[in-house]
């Protein structure tokens, strides 16, 4: 088939297996006759539908909008992230409901299980950042269906076998999802040092709908990092600890950007993800109990290390592992969740005693249930065996993340995925139809670059 037809065949085929799929196996539970389990329900949707719904505007407008600082590329980058999310939720409904919850040839649906696939595909989302633009909408569905079930396992060792403590996911999801995206991104482009495309420098237009995004993410944050928190005093304190550390991000990035630049100007990109930081690095402390301060520090040290990353870190990469970021990932969700993770082994080392009875705070994981992740303190092993297990839950996730991104990027050199060329990449005419006559030279340049892009 061309490229042209490879999407729509793709995503029908998809659909309709899904279609099969619901019809066979999935299915609502029974409605409760019990009065305590009708107001368990309810509970369940007061209290979780408005976390959900908050990430939602997260990931549908926040992130899409964060991902628009391309100026020719903003359609693109809305509609694929839009698609993305809905492709990789409903794979990861699939893949989690035949592995955690098949029971007697029935799948039930719950909120809870719509949340935890949602979580799942945070990490597509993240991950397509380093390769945004170079790569066309077949490349970046192929790729999700690859990171889903290698998220899936890491995702279970990390939680389930290591019982490593993350309630706000940073090292399960942000540090995952970076260093996947980071192999993706190696393994695609090779060895290859990817010249700066004219069209990839940002407008003033076009950061400023980036920096609507990042305010919109900012805003709604500490739900993404409370929603799997026990609700009551977990809840309440995961809430405090990532308001506290995303405003000392927010500042702290208007000092390093202003003191990094030689004018003593803003840079908009250090804004657009330095002020983030906080809520990425905040995520794997969030619910224990630490001083307010700390929460402070850890924001403000996160936002350093983000800015420095896209001041020296990118270019060094870029140069040395010739190494292509286009959003900058590593610096916004790589960097900071190792921070958030060291954070987190000081954290349980220095935690007293009396205090930790009360961890873990975190619902369970898809795969297992309450008593599995909570075995009296730090699940019987003790502050050392606990941090150890953190450190190990981080080697894990960057370790089987760069892995399994290396090989899904060598799977995305296949040239039936119609990747698209050099000089039509960042370019949204490709996929779209543009109303915009005054820009393009005639009236068959279209069907040219088509030509042109299924001949490469």
């Amino acid at each position: 088939a061309e490229p042209r037809r490879l999407l729509p065949l793709f995503l029908g085929l998809f659909q309709g297996a899904l279609l099969l799929f619901f019809t066979l196996f999935v299915t609502y539970d029974e409605p409760s006759a019990q009065a305590e389990d009708t107001d368990l329900v309810a509970n369940q949707v007061y209290s979780t539908f408005p976390f959900f719904q908050d990430i939602q505007v997260m990931l549908v407008v926040g992130l899409g909008l964060l991902l628009t600082f391309l100026p020719r590329y903003g359609l693109s980058a809305l509609t694929h992230n839009f698609l993305l999310l809905n492709f990789s939720m409903q794979w990861a409904l699939v893949l989690q409901g035949l592995l955690h919850h098949f029971h007697h040839g029935q799948i039930h649906l719950d909120l809870h299980k719509l949340l935890i696939s949602e979580f799942a595909a945070v990490t597509v989302l993240i991950s397509v950042g380093a390769i945004l633009g170079r790569a066309s909408p077949c490349q970046l569905l192929v790729m999700a269906t690859c990171e889903i079930p290698a998220y899936l396992t890491s995702e279970w060792v990390i939680v389930t076998c290591l019982g490593v403590l993350d309630v706000g996911s940073t090292i399960t999801i942000h540090v995952f999802s970076c260093y996947f995206g980071l192999g993706v991104s190696k393994a695609l482009f090779r060895a290859t040092q990817q010249p700066l495309h004219p069209k990839e420098t940002p407008t003033p237009r076009s950061d400023l709908t980036s920096l609507v995004g990042t305010l919109i993410l900012w805003v709604f944050w500490p739900s993404f990092v409370a929603v799997l928190c026990q609700p009551g005093d977990a809840q309440h304190r995961a809430i405090m600890n990532t308001l506290l550390a995303m405003s000392a991000s927010a500042i702290t990035t208007v000092v390093a950007s202003s003191l990094l630049e030689r004018d003593g100007k803003l840079s908009p990109g250090h804004l657009q993800n330095g002020s983030l930081a906080g809520g990425v690095a905040i995520g794997v402390v969030a619910d224990m109990a630490m001083p307010p301060v700390a929460a402070l520090a850890l924001g403000s040290l996160s936002a350093v290390v983000c800015v420095l990353g896209f001041r020296f870190f990118t270019p060094l990469l870029g140069r040395k592992l010739t190494l292509h970021d286009q959003c900058g990932i590593h610096n916004l969700h790589g960097l900071p969740g190792i921070l958030g993770a060291t954070a987190s082994i000081v954290a349980i080392l220095v935690a007293p005693k009396d205090t930790s009875e009360s961890h873990p705070s975190q619902l369970p994981p898809a795969g297992g249930n309450a008593s599995e992740v909570v075995e009296g303190q730090w699940g019987g092993r003790g502050a050392g065996g606990q941090a150890l297990c953190q450190a190990a839950g981080l080697a894990v996730a960057i370790g089987a993340s760069l892995l399994a991104g290396l090989l899904t990027g060598a799977a995305l050199r296949l040239p039936c995925l119609a990747r698209p060329p050099e000089r039509l990449c960042f370019d949204d005419s490709l996929y779209f139809k543009i109303q915009d006559q005054a820009e393009s030279p005639g009236p068959d340049s279209g069907a040219e670059e088509g030509a042109l892009a299924l001949k490469e």
